[in-house]
């Protein structure tokens, strides 16, 4: 419509995750859709309330983000685009408030571990809260004077608050990779490099994930991540693995793979026919332009 696509994102106004929308979507008109779950957010584009859904995947710091990925097998949505977000942590206070007042600081338990330094250098306290965003709304709901949020420079535009510092995470290589989720696939531009994301789970067997890695190399294909992880609820044991009628399904895994190819090219195809041959469970995540930072 004329005021743009609805995207559903995790949190509050002036999360990081609504920043990534306006980034990705630049000087489209856009209507970012706050929801309080991931879940949420997924449900939304399933019975179409939203148009796409952008998700955190994977950060620089903290790895990857797997309810999201548990998400993906859930529903049949596609990715169609990401975006990579530099995350840059603000001390936000209410107003007025000097730096020498602040005795604790408040946010998302990631936020807090990405700037420990910082605030054990400051000797402050650290409490958890449920989001970064929101944690600067409870301390403007509440005139805290003693606490300070660790929160995007949106969210003290969105809630009023002060920036008393910046850029306070210990480490600057901090990127959120967020994914567009939608209900039907697009086609990336060709003149473009193009990613392909994947899931796939392997028969217990000596040299299956060697077996499964050649399907790829013997094409020429590029491997951009590969991570392994315990397989999730939402993948089909297979009856005939060692793991599944020991009942141990920590030993069944699942494999997270972004290959540097678009899954409509006759290598890729040739690649996953290999692949299924190999493979007890696969699901192609979606093909869609590699970002960059």
């Amino acid at each position: 419509g004329a005021l743009g696509y609805r995207v559903a994102y995790q949190g509050v106004p002036g999360a990081y995750s609504e920043q990534a929308v306006l980034q990705l979507f630049n000087a489209m008109p856009v209507q970012p859709c706050p929801h309080d779950q991931f879940d949420d957010c997924f449900k939304a584009v399933e019975r179409s309330e939203s148009d796409f859904a952008l998700l955190p995947f994977e950060n620089t710091l903290g790895g990857s983000i797997h309810a999201n990925y548990d998400l993906m097998l859930r529903y049949n949505l596609h990715i169609v685009a990401e975006t990579q977000l530099r995350v840059r942590h603000c001390l936000l206070a209410n107003p007025g408030v000097q730096l020498s007042e602040i005795q604790t600081v408040m946010s998302h338990p990631q936020a807090l571990a990405q700037c420990d330094g910082y605030t054990k250098s400051h000797g402050w306290k650290s409490v958890a809260y449920h989001d970064t965003a929101a944690s600067g709304q409870k301390i403007k709901q509440d005139c805290s004077r003693d606490v300070a949020a660790i929160a995007s420079s949106r969210a003290a535009e969105v809630f009023g608050l002060d920036i008393l510092d910046q850029g306070i995470e210990d480490d600057d290589n901090n990127f959120t990779r967020f994914a567009l989720i939608s209900k039907v696939p697009m086609a990336p531009n060709s003149d473009v490099p193009v990613k392909t994301s994947l899931v796939f789970s392997l028969e217990d067997q000596p040299g299956a994930l060697f077996k499964a890695m050649g399907c790829f190399s013997l094409r020429g294909i590029d491997l951009l991540k590969i991570e392994s992880r315990p397989k999730g609820p939402y993948i089909p044991c297979t009856p005939s693995s060692p793991a599944c009628k020991q009942g141990n399904a920590m030993t069944q895994q699942v494999f997270i793979l972004d290959i540097l190819a678009d899954q409509s090219e006759q290598r890729t195809k040739n690649a996953l026919h290999n692949l299924r041959e190999l493979a007890s469970f696969i699901r192609v995540l979606g093909s869609y332009p590699v970002s960059q930072p």
